[in-house]
C-alpha cells in the first residue's frame, strides 16, 4: 500500500486560471472534471488529487503517467474517486484506491491511497 498527498495554494490555481483561462483547465482536466466545478478551490483540489495519485503510484507526473491518464470523478453521495487510462492500468496494477480531497484558509489538500497487484 502507498500513500501519495499534494497541498496547492488556490491563489496560485485561480492566477494561472486568469492568465491563461480554458487552455490551462484542458492542460490537466478532461471534459466530465471541467463540469464537475468552476470553483478555484475545486480546481485547485483536482490539482492536488492528481499529484497525490501520481505520488501514491510512485512515478509523479511524467513518462509513466500524465495528468489525463487519471479521470476524477464523484460517486452518489459527492465523495472523490479516480480511474486510471488502459495504458496507465497496465503498466500501474492498481488493485484498490482511496482518495481524499479539501480545500480550506487557501489552500487545497489531497491524500491518495493505492494498492497495488
Amino acid at each position: 500500500m502507498k500513500i501519495g498527498t499534494d497541498i496547492t495554494v488556490v491563489s496560485r490555481i485561480e492566477a494561472l486560471f486568469k492568465k491563461h483561462g480554458e487552455k490551462f483547465l484542458s492542460k490537466f482536466l478532461n471534459e466530465e472534471e471541467l463540469k464537475l466545478s468552476r470553483k478555484p478551490e475545486s480546481i485547485a483540489g483536482y490539482w492536488a488529487a492528481k499529484e497525490a495519485i501520481s505520488k501514491a503510484l510512485g512515478c509523479g507526473i511524467g513518462a509513466e503517467l500524465a495528468f489525463h491518464d487519471i479521470t476524477l470523478y464523484k460517486d452518489e453521495k459527492g465523495a472523490p474517486h479516480f480511474k486510471l487510462s488502459h495504458k496507465a492500468k497496465e503498466h500501474h496494477q492498481m488493485k484498490s484506491s482511496s482518495l481524499s480531497i479539501a480545500h480550506d484558509g487557501g489552500f487545497a489538500i489531497a491524500i491518495a491511497i493505492v494498492s497495488k497487484l
